[in-house]
């Protein structure tokens, strides 16, 4: 018998959202990374079922729960044919654009060779921006879910923020790694991202022991994730890390580095 944290209809909307989101994240890595419709699919389906297949093993939820409900293998699916229609409409738009301009002025025609290595610099800008959100949402819904079904599986409060943040962290640190990427968890510039995580886990513990959860306070505390994290990568919050004597942070090589998270 499961614990009344574990309410099943709260538990599969935060799965569904993180699914989607992180699937979101993986396809606009994967354009991101000029690969093609397959190696979309690869990078969606991993991002978003990766964190709660681990989730799953290590409570002994077999099969995990992405492999029994065929919905969690679609989701992504949808993603990344939204993500792929929404590209080639937005790079057509700047082709005409682009012509448009070349036929305006001399002016415009001075710009003919920079104006579209600047056009991509800009677009591979916005595309990350949009994998930090979606993988952002996607962190503050997962920590949340694997936090209150780490609670339902009758683990303890340390086990579950540990298992809470592993949920939220895992299919971004596998989706990195199969696109060649260090995960943010690990890269020494990277802003908070299994902090914020820790925390979301964290408060549902305590909102569980207190009696206080449920689908509102859960919102609010994957709200104040997904805020955290983008706070972190707006004003560039990093956790600290040793430092040398003298007062500077540098590696071994005598490089400076900042801390991660």
């Amino acid at each position: 018998m499961q614990p009344a944290v574990f309410n099943a209809g709260l538990e599969e909307a935060l799965n569904l959202i993180g699914t989607f989101v992180f699937a979101m994240s993986g396809a606009l890595l994967a354009v991101h990374k000029r690969y093609d419709i397959v190696g979309m699919i690869v990078l969606a389906e991993i991002t978003a079922i990766g964190g709660g297949v681990l989730r799953d093993l290590i409570l002994g939820a077999v099969p995990p729960a992405a492999f029994t409900d065929h919905v969690t293998l679609l989701i992504p699916l949808g993603a990344v044919a939204i993500t792929f229609v929404v590209y080639r409409f937005i790079m057509h738009r700047h082709d005409q654009d682009y012509e448009h301009e070349q036929d305006q002025t001399t002016r415009m025609q001075h710009f003919r060779t920079r104006l579209p290595a600047a056009l991509v610099r800009r677009y591979r800008t916005q595309i990350q921006v949009a994998v930090f959100v979606f993988d952002a949402a996607g962190l503050a819904v997962f920590c949340v879910a694997g936090a209150a079904k780490a609670l339902a599986y009758g683990l303890g409060p340390v086990e579950a923020v540990a298992l809470g943040t592993i949920t939220g962290v895992g299919g971004g640190i596998m989706r990195d790694v199969l696109a060649n990427e260090q995960p943010d968890v690990l890269r020494a510039e990277s802003e908070l991202y299994a902090v914020p995580a820790m925390l979301g886990a964290a408060i549902i513990v305590v909102l569980q022991h207190m009696h206080l959860y449920d689908s509102l306070t859960a919102g609010l505390a994957a709200l104040f994730v997904f805020v955290l994290r983008l706070a972190a990568l707006r004003y560039g919050w990093r956790a600290p890390q040793p430092k040398r004597r003298g007062g500077g942070e540098h590696d071994d090589a005598g490089n400076d580095t900042h801390g991660n998270a």
